[in-house]
């Protein structure tokens, strides 16, 4: 355990909190029986058919966790508006919207990651939170947390939510706080929980003096701004204008073509990087930016408490919030918000709606992960089969609303074809691919930044917009 967080051997090293370093040791007692030749640290690039099977099996064996918290977050869907049939209830079609989940199954089953389970812990802690089982909701966020740090997007709404709902028993009838029913209890409970599920994840590495090295490893600002494969967030925008700015200079003869950098920031490589005209970015300068883009959610949820889906709709504009500004995103983490908004859009037609925008656009943003050419058939398929399925599955359950999707928006998804024909079946034969390899990457990002950005702040403008107090009983 004390070399942990300093074995170097891979370039894959260890960044992820204790939690997830005890779980990878209890996979390691089990994969010694499938081929104990994977367990060397030495052993680099190993691959065997017996390796193969123990990785999809264990990912298998732990997505179980997944399907009871769909199963808890099906339970707490309302059931009012369940059509005759089964396949048109909402607890169907959100159960096929998280287990069928198209991002999910690429970078589990796919990509390969355990991420089944972490999401599954995040659901379950979301279903207890709508059950009023406060405490155990906030166990289960604090070992998440613990397995994966990624999770930090959205405790600002946890600690807020657990904060205005639990500690305080009780709200005035216009919806703002009663401050005479904030109960000492509550809160000393949830910070026993947190307490120690923290010291039991950390403490060990704390008696052994090594937790600055556990932090520098969780949190590696040396890897740069963006992440290898651009995420599709603000920072993919800010880049690309960089570089737009930076050709227009040297055309017009307004900057020096010999002291600008060729390629490195669309390299794809992680590295730490200097923009040519726009400011270069800091690390506190997307702490500060994303904590302007989630303190209006968190605000809304403090000041116009809407009962758990209030929460619900704040995490999904912290992990947005987070995803858009924050500093080395990983493609990936748009499943932070695609997941929770699953509940969301089973509910609303508006929130339906954008549920519709964000997952399209979030998980075709996760085509360059399948980046071989027996992927290519496998990643377009199993996609369309999940957009059309989403469409048509809420379109039946809003019918008697207005359309989901309006022109503009109908047009947008639309254009993901032309791109992927584009990126995939044009640009690699064209004289194009050897002077501009990073172009289908750059495309890809920037075009489904456009989406995910709109589906971000057409959920605020809803937030919002809403009213001040739920209608339901007060929290």
């Amino acid at each position: 355990m004390s070399q942990w967080y300093y074995e170097a051997t891979s370039e894959w090293t260890l960044d992820y909190p204790p939690f997830f370093a005890w779980f990878e040791y209890v996979l390691s007692h089990v994969a010694k029986h499938f081929d104990q030749e994977m367990l060397k640290v030495h052993n680099l690039n190993y691959a065997s058919p017996k390796t193969l099977l123990f990785q999809r099996l264990s990912v298998i064996f732990t997505d179980m966790l997944f399907v009871y918290a769909v199963h808890e977050c099906c339970l707490c869907v309302d059931g009012r508006k369940a059509g005759e049939e089964l396949t048109k209830k909402p607890r169907f079609i959100l159960a096929v919207l998280l287990l069928w989940n198209f991002g999910l199954l690429v970078v589990d089953h796919i990509h390969f990651q355990y991420n089944g389970f972490l999401f599954g812990l995040m659901l379950l802690s979301i279903a207890r939170l709508f059950q009023k089982r406060h405490v155990e909701g906030a166990l289960l966020f604090a070992a998440l947390l613990h397995f994966k740090h990624i999770y930090l997007y959205v405790a600002p709404a946890y600690g807020v939510y657990l904060l205005r709902s639990y500690c305080f028993t009780t709200s005035r009838p216009d919806g703002s706080v009663r401050w005479s029913s904030f109960s000492v209890v509550r809160l000393t409970s949830l910070g026993l929980v947190v307490f120690l599920v923290s010291a039991l994840s950390l403490g060990p590495f704390l008696a052994l003096d090594q937790l600055p090295q556990v932090f520098s490893r969780l949190f590696p600002f040396k890897r740069g701004l963006c992440h290898a494969y651009w995420a599709p967030n603000f920072w993919a925008l800010y880049n690309t204008l960089d570089k737009a700015l930076s050709i227009i200079g040297v055309q017009l003869k307004l900057l020096d073509p010999d002291k600008i950098p060729r390629g490195l920031m669309t390299s794809g490589l992680v590295q730490q990087l200097e923009h040519t005209v726009l400011p270069s970015v800091t690390p506190l300068a997307t702490l500060i930016c994303t904590l302007v883009a989630i303190l209006p959610s968190v605000f809304c949820l403090w000041s116009k408490p809407q009962g758990p889906r209030g929460f619900l709709r704040c995490v999904v504009l912290c992990a947005l919030g987070s995803f858009l500004f924050g500093w080395h995103v990983h493609e990936k983490a748009i499943l932070l918000a695609v997941l929770p908004m699953s509940l969301l859009a089973v509910e609303k037609a508006e929130e339906a709606s954008i549920f519709l925008i964000l997952t399209t656009t979030g998980h075709y943003s996760l085509f360059p992960l399948l980046f071989t050419a027996p992927e290519l058939p496998i990643k377009i398929l199993l996609m369309l089969l999940f957009t059309v399925y989403s469409i048509s599955s809420l379109r039946m359950l809003f019918r008697k609303e207005k359309p989901l999707l309006n022109w503009m928006e109908t047009l947008y998804l639309l254009g993901l074809g032309p791109l992927e024909v584009c990126c995939e079946l044009v640009f690699p034969f064209t004289s194009w691919k050897l002077r501009f390899p990073f172009a289908p990457l750059l495309l890809t990002s920037v075009y489904c930044a456009v989406g995910i950005t709109y589906a971000w702040l057409k959920l605020y403008a809803s937030v919002l917009a809403g009213p001040a107090v739920s209608k339901s009983k007060q929290q």
